[in-house]
């Protein structure tokens, strides 16, 4: 993994800047596949609180190396997309209604399932800011068939039964914030017969896999879970 790494680095991929219709318009995004007109199945990547980052593109770009159709939505796209400054840009998350940002990333699947390169089988992950929204995608959207959320805020428990997707959940051992949700969120997910597992990097912090982000990240943690990623989505997005 290079924190550095640019478009430019990744010649067997094709990047491109596009945008899908949403609830609040037209979302920018971040497309990264392989080479060729072969079908892959697709993957969303949701950003952390600070936007669409080059982190995310990078993280996107990872994702496609691995075989797949990886997006990364820009949420604040309604707000003219994401700033170079990344406190601008975690200000502006704020300012967002939540309700319509979920129905933006839910608009991902439906892009995702019908692109002529899709599979038509679509997965979602994301980090931080973009976990919780992973979760609040598999809650709403129904045709998504797994999520990887990373130390994301759980949904409410009531919601839970409306999940269909297969779940594989990333928490970090010092995080506690977040993980105090995790008991009631993994109660649910039992009582609704949801198929998920979860995993506890101990003494890896809250955004242990950003590689940007030198006080946060836990190379061991950051590599044993992306493997673990790429193996869950591989076995839950084939068709």
């Amino acid at each position: 993994m290079d924190p550095n790494a640019t478009d430019s680095d990744r010649p067997d991929l094709i990047t491109q800047e596009i945008e899908y219709p949403g609830e609040t318009g037209p979302v920018r995004a971040y497309l990264a596949r392989p080479k060729g007109e072969t079908k892959h199945p697709a993957v969303i990547v949701i950003h952390e609180n600070r936007g669409l980052q080059p982190h995310i593109k990078d993280v996107t770009r990872r994702a496609a190396a691995e075989g797949f159709l990886a997006l990364a939505p820009d949420a604040l796209s309604p707000l003219g997309g994401t700033p170079e400054d990344e406190d601008q840009a975690r200000s502006m998350i704020g300012e967002l209604d939540p309700a319509a940002t979920v129905k933006d990333m839910v608009a991902a699947v439906q892009y995702l399932k019908t692109e002529p390169l899709s599979t038509g089988q679509v997965g979602c992950t994301g980090f931080c800011w973009g976990g919780g929204m992973t979760n609040q995608v598999a809650v709403h959207a129904p045709d998504l068939a797994a999520a990887v959320p990373y130390y994301g805020r759980q949904p409410d428990a009531q919601d839970v039964p409306e999940i269909k997707a297969s779940m594989l959940l990333h928490y970090a051992g010092l995080d506690e914030r977040i993980n105090a949700g995790i008991p009631a969120f993994e109660k649910a997910l039992e009582e609704a017969s949801v198929e998920y597992e979860i995993h506890i990097y101990e003494g890896a912090q809250h955004a242990f896999n950003n590689d940007t982000n030198a006080a946060r990240y836990h190379p061991e943690a950051a590599r044993l879970a992306w493997q673990r990623t790429i193996a869950f989505l591989k076995e839950k997005l084939k068709t």
